[in-house]
Parts: structure tokens; C-alpha cells; sequence
């Protein structure tokens, strides 16, 4: 779009916020010229944004104004999967979802289930007016797993809560271990603060499965195998104990259980971990002493450890390290994996968990919604599932063993409503598609999982074509209900978005009116939370031995648990595969931006030459990727990433977008991890051919 010097426009500048599912929540700026959004910037005056954000949302508004959005209700007139859609009125629509949801309800209310994520991280647009309307509904509970909850459980059960360090400290850190983050392309900020204490002499080490593009930037690697992560943490303290690299004071004040944890430590020497791990002994060795030697050392552990068979154990193991050496004291030591546990949002003034009365419907967790879909109902499982409303996720292509998820959505008998911008793999299953805004579109209010600011994201433009806002539609969705019950006519079915926005943080230290200044809020947080102990668990303290956990019939003690499928344990599938995304995509967003798509290019397999020779792959080649649960089609790439013994499907492409239908998806498990009741994306096994 062009300007000319000689006409006035209106010009403005708004202060917003990421949606995204990204630890570092930037503060954006739009610029909107005429109405028209021309351009989403970082806001310069956001410590943490610091006015740079990543190339993703850089470029939001091709999202925004991308020409395949899905702009007006759309109700399937074909077999499902055949993409025979039709335009309806929004009256249309919502009047066919509530007579059909009431009807369901009144025979069963736990046959409706909802289907939400992180497609937009906001209190608003995820988790209020939704919860409201399937409350009071009735309708079967999510239980929404599927990316963090072994990790935020095992933080849970040793330090009492999603508490950390505050990031902008590791500026300040002597020795960094990067665990399990490709922080480059999914922590861009707190991997500008990681530079800044390279720059002052500090040493960053980097451990991954996959040597990343922030592994080619660290000191060191430690290219270990996929689910080792808590063989590694025990070997650690192994060397911490026997070298007495420890605080003792420390640990006598503000720990429980040492004498326990330190018998299990001691079963580790640095050559058991190293045969688990696939490691140099020295290499280990070296790590503890760095670590048990150096003031100030911080770890940032992201999510990836936690997701195979014993991840909520490794985040335990991991965890307990910064107390054994009194990392804690200094505020650019100790560890960060999130921060959300200190945001004071009144979450249920926003979802009215009291609207369910004495009901208490079953729960269905979101990583096994492929055996969910196809279950045919019992006793001990409840109804078969008959409706499904789907917002902020793409279960179809990001849920595990995919073929399940499809094959459940392609159900005939299954009433599914998506809310989208795009027709995605799930959204090509709909019997109705509801076009939903984008962050530019709507009011939301914002925590973050990696610093302690709270955001407000004000609507830049209107929307755009007759898309409305999750909550809206819930509203509106709801009006339509209270015909066919009252109970759904209730004041609170009717407060606005920016109500909601105002109702998460009223009676907190959170000012609403610098949120509408600035755009973001700092949360007064401890510059060191764990100094002198204070932590949330019930003992006051870093817990080695959780009795929480004993009382779930779970190990109290940090352990390592091997992986489901190892490799070589089946001889058919003999390659370790993990799953990490893509650089320019987020989850399955992004991956219909062309600029971004183009950027990755194709699905690709990250393979050692040696497995890649092994095979007669060169780079490039078409292969088929199997196992016992279906196959995916996509292409070689030899370029020194992978390990020997492991494979990096890099994800998540749409179905769609695949060869052969498919994505890394095809090839994962449901079954759930050690705590947290979380998916083992990682946890993986595979063989790899040459296709013609």
C-alpha cells in the first residue's frame, strides 16, 4: 500500500501484545495507517522486548490480511475432509451450534467436549467466557497437557510452584547450561540477555539432543541422547557430592531430604551416565566441576527435557542442582523453566468454575484425544464423545498419533465447531468453521511463562471481514443457548472483552490504567525469590523428597526412568526420532505464512551421515519414516544436527502440506509421562528408508 506526501492520513500507534506460546511475551507496537495495520514492531520501552521481536511475528500483519483467511461463518455441505464448505450467517450458525449442543446436553452434557491450547496465550481469548459457557454446560473438562504439564508438575512437587529466576539476571551469570532450549529460535530475548553474559566472560553450555543453532553458539555441547536428561542431572551431583562442591549450609536450612537424594546421587558415577547418555565421562566430569565451582551459575531448562517417559523426573533431578551448590543466593544464579507461577490473575472471577453447582463431569486429557474420539463409551470412560468445539489448537496436526486424530475427527456422527483464522488440517473435518480475530483484532490481557510483566493487547483495527473474538462468540453462542436455557441468560454470560480484561486483575497490585498507558505492567518480584529459602512447597523448602508426590503412589526421590522406546530395543525400529519446531514455525502456527513456509522450505529429517550411509540416503532424498503406527514422507537433510542414533523431524507442518498427507505426528505415541500426565513427543522409535 502506497502514501503520498500530499494527503493526511491518520496515523496511530498501539500498544499491544504476542498471543503466542513463547516464554518471552514481547510488547508490540502496530502501526495502523487509515485503519489499515502496516507494520507490528517490538516496544522499544519493554525491558524484556527491548524493541526487537522474532521474524515470526515481525510479520503479523501478513497473517492478518493473509488472502486465505477465514472470514465469514462456514458450515461443511460434503463429506467431511471434502472441503465443501458454504457461507452462513453468524445467526445462522450460532442458532444450528446451540440446538445442536442443547440437544446433546440434554441426554448427556459430558458428550460435549471443548479442545483448547495456546493459540493465543491471553486470559480472555483462552480461558473466560469458554470455560463460562462449558460450565455451566456441563460439558466434559480438558485436561490441557499437551505441552508443559510434567515440567510445571515437577516444579510443583520441588520448588511449590512455576517459579524461577528472573531472567534478565543471566546477564549477570558466570557459567550458563542452556538445557533443552533452542533458545535462539524460541527464547530470542532471554537469549539476548545469555549474549550479554557471554560478552562479559561468562561460559554457556549448551544440552540437546540435536545440536541446534544455539549449540553452534555456546562454549560446549552435550549432545546427549533423547530422555538421558535425568541420568546426566544425577551424575552431576554425584561429582558435587564427592568433590564436596556443595553449600552445606544451604542445604541443611533450605532443603528436605538430602540424606535421600544424596544415596540416589551416589548410584550414578559419571561412567554409568555416560553409557546412558551417550557421553564423554570427562565431559560430564568437567560440567560438575564448571558448575560446583563457579558463583553465579544459572540453568534455563525449557520444555523439550519433559517430553518423553521420565520428563517430569528429569525436571525433578534438574531442579534440585542450583540448591546442593547455594546457586540460589545470588540473583543470576538458581534456574528458570517459567514463571507463571506469580501472576495474580483472578482466573476463577474469569472461568466460574462454581457455575458446574455439586456437577463434577469426567475429564479427558488432550494428548490421547485420538483414543478419546474413537472410544466407543463405557461405564468406566463415561459417553461416547458426540460434540467437539475446537479453539486456539490444531489437534489434527499437533495431537500424537495423528491417523487416531484424524480418523476420530472424520467421524460422521461427530459435531465438531473450530474456531480459526485458517482452514487447518482441523479445520478441514468441521461441520462449522467460525472466523475468529487475530491479536490486532481484540482485547486480551497477558502473563508470561519467562518474565514477570503483565501485558494488555488493545484491538490495533477492526476486524477484519465478520470475524469476532472467542469471547464474543461464547457470548454470543451463549445468547442463543439462553433460549433453550435460562441459565444461560445470566449477567456474566454478558460482560465485554474489555470487562474480562478489568476483571482478571481487579483487587490486585496490577494497575489497570498503567496497562492502558504503557501496555505493560512489572509484578514486584524478589531480585533472588529463593535466597533464603521461602519456597511454596508445604515444608517451606526445596523439596528432594516430595510426600506429594509419595501420596500419588509416585517415587518421591528424582530418578531416571528410561525411555518407552528405545532405541534399538526393536530391532524393526532401531532410530531414537525427536520432534523439536521449526525455526520460523510456533507449534502450527505460521505454517501457511508463505514467507515462513518458504523459509523452512520442505518437511524435512535431520539424519548423521553415518545412519544417512548406512542407508544409502544422500541430503535431499524422499524417505519414508515408519514404525508400527503409521509412516510419514518427507526429506533427508544431512547437516550435522543429528546425532548417530537419532533422527529430528523437524515439526509442525500441516497434514496437509505433506507428501503423502501426513506430519511427525504420524509417528508419535500416546502414552504420557512419569508426572503431569504429558506427552512423550520425544520419546520416539523409528526406521528410515530411501523411497524411489
Amino acid at each position: 500500500m502506497q502514501y503520498h506526501n500530499n494527503t493526511t492520513h491518520h496515523v496511530s500507534a498501539v500498544k499491544g501484545a504476542c498471543p503466542h506460546d513463547c516464554p518471552d511475551t514481547c510488547a508490540l507496537i502496530t502501526t495502523v495507517i487509515d485503519g489499515v495495520a502496516t507494520k507490528v514492531s517490538g516496544n522499544a520501552d519493554h525491558l524484556f522486548t527491548g524493541g526487537v521481536l522474532c521474524a515470526k511475528v515481525s510479520k503479523y500483519t501478513e497473517r492478518t490480511y493473509h488472502a486465505e483467511r477465514v472470514l465469514k461463518p462456514l458450515k461443511r455441505v460434503g463429506p467431511k475432509g471434502g472441503g465443501q464448505f458454504v457461507e452462513v450467517t453468524w445467526d445462522e450458525a450460532l442458532t444450528d451450534i446451540a440446538t445442536r449442543l442443547h440437544r446433546i446436553a440434554t441426554h448427556a452434557p459430558e458428550a460435549v467436549l471443548p479442545y483448547s491450547y495456546a493459540g493465543t496465550m491471553g486470559m480472555v481469548q483462552g480461558e473466560s467466557m469458554d470455560r463460562r459457557f462449558f460450565h455451566q454446560l456441563g460439558a466434559s473438562l480438558l485436561d490441557r497437557t499437551i505441552c508443559s504439564s510434567a515440567g510445571g508438575e515437577a516444579l510443583l512437587h520441588t520448588y511449590g510452584g512455576k517459579l524461577g529466576m528472573r531472567v534478565e539476571f543471566f546477564a549477570e551469570s558466570r557459567l550458563i547450561l542452556i538445557w533443552g532450549s533452542n533458545s535462539i529460535g524460541s527464547n530470542l530475548h532471554f537469549w539476548r540477555f545469555a549474549q550479554e553474559a557471554k560478552r562479559n566472560g561468562a561460559r554457556l553450555v549448551c544440552i540437546d539432543p540435536r545440536k541446534s543453532e544455539t549449540a553452534d553458539k555456546c562454549h560446549e555441547h552435550l549432545h546427549l541422547l533423547p530422555g538421558t536428561d535425568a541420568a546426566l542431572a544425577l551424575a552431576l551431583m554425584h561429582e558435587l557430592i564427592t568433590n564436596d562442591w556443595l553449600d552445606h549450609d544451604y542445604i541443611a536450612r533450605h532443603t528436605l531430604g538430602w540424606e535421600e537424594l544424596k544415596e540416589r546421587a551416589l548410584q550414578w558415577p559419571p561412567e554409568r551416565a555416560a553409557e546412558v547418555c551417550g557421553l564423554p565421562v570427562e565431559q560430564i566430569r568437567q560440567l560438575a566441576r564448571d558448575y560446583g565451582t563457579t558463583p553465579q551459575a544459572a540453568i534455563r531448562v525449557n520444555y523439550g527435557v519433559q517430553r518423553a517417559r521420565g520428563g517430569g523426573n528429569a525436571i525433578r533431578a534438574i531442579a534440585c542442582l542450583p540448591a546442593l551448590v547455594g546457586a540460589w543466593r545470588h540473583r543470576a544464579g538458581g534456574l528458570l523453566l517459567s514463571s507463571s507461577g506469580i501472576y495474580p490473575f483472578r482466573r476463577a472471577d474469569l472461568q466460574r468454575p462454581d457455575l458446574l453447582g455439586k456437577r463434577r463431569p469426567r475429564t479427558i486429557n488432550m494428548s490421547t484425544i485420538g483414543d478419546a474420539l474413537l472410544h466407543p463409551g463405557a461405564a468406566d470412560f463415561g459417553p461416547r464423545v458426540e460434540a467437539i468445539v475446537v479453539y486456539n489448537s490444531n489437534p489434527v496436526a499437533v495431537a500424537p498419533e495423528s491417523h487416531k486424530v484424524a480418523k476420530g475427527f472424520a467421524r460422521d456422527d461427530l459435531f465438531t465447531v473450530v474456531l480459526e483464522h485458517f482452514m487447518t488440517d482441523t479445520a478441514d473435518l468441521a461441520d462449522y468453521v467460525l472466523p475468529a480475530t487475530t491479536q490486532l483484532e481484540h482485547w486480551d490481557i497477558h502473563g508470561s511463562y519467562g518474565h514477570s510483566d503483565v501485558l494488555l493487547n488493545r484491538p490495533a483495527i477492526a476486524p477484519e471481514g465478520e470475524a469476532r473474538s472467542n469471547a464474543r462468540i461464547f457470548r454470543d453462542l451463549a445468547k442463543r443457548m439462553a433460549v433453550l436455557d435460562p441459565a444461560f441468560a445470566a449477567p456474566h454470560f454478558q460482560d465485554d472483552d474489555e470487562a474480562l480484561c478489568r476483571a482478571a486483575v481487579a483487587g490486585t497490585n496490577v494497575d489497570f490504567d498503567q496497562l492502558l498507558v504503557h501496555g505493560f505492567a512489572s509484578l514486584a518480584v524478589p531480585e533472588a525469590p529463593f535466597a533464603d529459602g521461602g519456597f511454596q512447597t508445604p515444608s517451606g523448602k526445596c523439596e528432594f523428597t516430595s510426600a506429594s508426590l509419595a501420596a500419588l503412589g509416585v517415587n518421591p526421590l528424582p530418578d531416571h526412568i528410561p525411555n518407552y522406546e528405545l532405541p534399538n530395543a526393536d530391532a524393526r525400529y532401531p532410530l531414537a526420532m525427536i520432534s523439536p519446531p521449526a525455526r520460523n514455525f510456533l507449534n502450527s502456527t505460521f505454517v501457511n505464512v508463505k514467507s515462513l513456509r518458504n523459509s523452512e522450505g520442505r518437511p524435512l529429517l535431520e539424519m548423521h551421515p553415518d545412519d544417512a550411509a548406512s542407508r544409502a540416503i544422500a541430503d535431499g532424498d524422499l524417505l519414508r519414516v515408519h514404525n508400527a503406527r503409521g509412516e510419514h514422507v518427507c526429506h533427508a537433510s544431512i547437516n550435522g544436527r543429528a546425532r548417530k542414533g537419532v533422527v529430528v523431524g523437524l515439526g509442525i507442518w500441516w497434514r496437509k502440506n505433506g507428501e503423502n498427507g501426513t506430519n511427525v505426528n504420524e509417528l508419535t505415541h500416546q502414552q504420557l509421562t512419569d508426572i503431569g500426565r504429558g506427552p512423550c513427543f520425544y520419546d520416539c522409535a523409528v526406521e528410515v528408508e530411501k523411497m524411489a
